[in-house]
């Protein structure tokens, strides 16, 4: 197979990165392909067979034309700043440019250690891998900017962990692996130059029109906080809680990145928290704003020596981009808000509609995904879901009257708004419990359930009878969702 790879990373920059191998793996036995994400790549794998396929993407053998490297970053990792992290159980393959032009990265995760492993193994386990590979294809459907699964394959070997666990390998699609954490590494011990030389390359790849700007490094700041508004935004309007937005899991490219122990709320609670580690809830729902913020100015330190280095007035500049960030996320939010409530106009209060919405979902504990959906069916005439939701009559009717007001000076009929909400609500997301059971049940053996799910998944707007199972939320008794890192 044929990957035509076009290395640029591997070619212009030298010293960013080490040279890494792949652990042969003993049995490697393909789990899932993901072959539209291929087609859309450009990369044909119809004449490949499957023992082939789990060979080439376990690390048992590497393509021609690969250049396996593993990545220098840095990071705060909940608050505390680490100087050397790095890919420390991922190499990167190489690059290719699909048809249309976009070069995107292939990466393959928990092919075994680097040099940056830190004493690890530099494994993965069955159930990260495939967590990760369903909730990026979700997000994916769900129109999220997020890096994409190629493939996961069983390595035959056991990973240990809190107990053994079968093995796996993900192959990872993402427009780079740039993140925050990798200008940190090379702000903390290099200085200005390194920086710059990143920027550069960073620019030229994801952003050539800010190139010509009067201080290209600074633009880049005010571009990747733009993107980051925007991504988190959205994570906010579908539920979505990453779980560890440590500045080495901070994409440039704005793609979501590293899907450890992520979640959906189900039961809607700002202090919605997921992560075993995360005891303080630095990265619950509610915060992950802040958080984005506290990371976008990380990231303008990081930016500074490089910055300073073309117009030290121009630190003033950046300085203010990161005051701005709130104002900016809200905008984002606030647009986000209004496509799920079916509202085109924007008015000053706006953002009271949207702030008591949300301390009414949480007061009453509303399913967070449903409740937009029942709003649709009642904008059709058919209130049965929504007053399911409700734990008595009317537990939110001063809010949807308050609703319906504003609808009023909107000028779409009632069908058009509910359609409107149905194309960007979600009926379908990976509901907690449906992917811990699919996650048991592929690790001892039986791939149905995850299968079956990751079809839900990528269908989540379209209701279908066949799938009412998989709409609905998790039992009323079950026990506070936790999820695990992997690592």
């Amino acid at each position: 197979m044929d990957f035509a790879f076009d290395n640029s990373f591997h070619n212009r920059m030298d010293g960013f990165y080490t040279p890494a191998e792949a652990v042969k793996p003993s049995a490697p036995a393909m789990l899932a392909f993901n072959h539209p994400l291929a087609a859309a790549l450009g990369l044909d794998f119809e004449d490949v067979g499957e023992a082939d396929l789990a060979a080439l993407f376990s690390g048992a053998s590497l393509p021609a034309g690969s250049d396996p490297i593993a990545l220098a970053y840095a990071g705060h990792q909940f608050g505390h700043f680490s100087p050397q992290l790095g890919d420390g159980r991922a190499l990167l393959l190489g690059e290719i440019v699909a048809p249309d032009g976009a070069r995107f990265d292939i990466q393959l995760k928990g092919s075994g250690p680097t040099s940056f492993s830190r004493n690890g193994d530099g494994k993965a386990a069955v159930g990260p891998v495939l967590r990760e590979y369903l909730v990026s294809e979700a997000m994916a459907a769900l129109g999220v900017p997020t890096t994409r699964s190629l493939a996961a394959v069983a390595t035959g070997d056991r990973v240990q962990r809190e107990r053994g666990h079968p093995g796996a390998v993900l192959t990872r699609v993402a427009s780079s692996h740039i993140r925050v954490g990798t200008f940190q590494f090379f702000a903390a011990h290099f200085g200005a130059e390194h920086v710059a030389r990143l920027s550069d390359y960073s620019i030229a790849r994801h952003f050539p029109d800010l190139a010509d700007q009067a201080n290209p490094h600074l633009a880049l700041l005010d571009r990747v906080i733009g993107l980051q508004c925007d991504l988190v935004a959205r994570w906010l309007g579908i539920g979505f809680v990453h779980g560890v937005m440590n500045t080495d899991n901070v994409a440039i490219s704005g793609e979501t990145i590293d899907y450890g122990p992520c979640a959906f709320v189900d039961r809607f609670a700002m202090s919605t928290v997921f992560s075993s580690i995360d005891t303080q809830g630095r990265y619950a729902y509610g915060n992950q704003p802040r958080i984005m913020h506290w990371n976008m100015a990380r990231f303008a330190e990081a930016l500074l020596p490089a910055i300073h280095a073309i117009d030290p007035a121009a630190v003033e500049a950046a300085k203010a981009l990161a005051d701005a960030i709130p104002a900016r996320f809200a905008a984002a939010l606030s647009a986000v808000m209004r496509r799920k409530l079916a509202l085109e106009q924007s008015e000053d209060g706006d953002q009271q509609l949207f702030d008591s919405l949300f301390d009414a979902l949480e007061g009453n504990r509303i399913d967070f995904t449903l409740f937009f959906r029942g709003l649709a069916m009642m904008l059709r005439g058919d209130g049965n879901l929504l007053e399911s939701l409700m734990p008595y009559p009317d537990a939110m009717a001063s809010w949807i009257a308050d609703w319906w007001e504003r609808l009023a000076r909107e000028t779409d009929e009632p069908l058009a708004r509910a359609d409107a909400m149905d194309a960007v609500n979600p009926l379908y997301i990976p509901r907690n419990h449906r992917v811990e059971a699919a996650l048991e049940s592929a690790e001892a053996g039986d791939m149905a359930p995850w299968l079956a799910l990751l079809d839900v998944v990528r269908n989540p707007f379209v209701a279908r009878d066949e799938w009412s199972e998989f709409a609905g939320p998790g039992p009323d008794d079950a026990e506070p969702y936790v999820t695990y890192c992997g690592t």
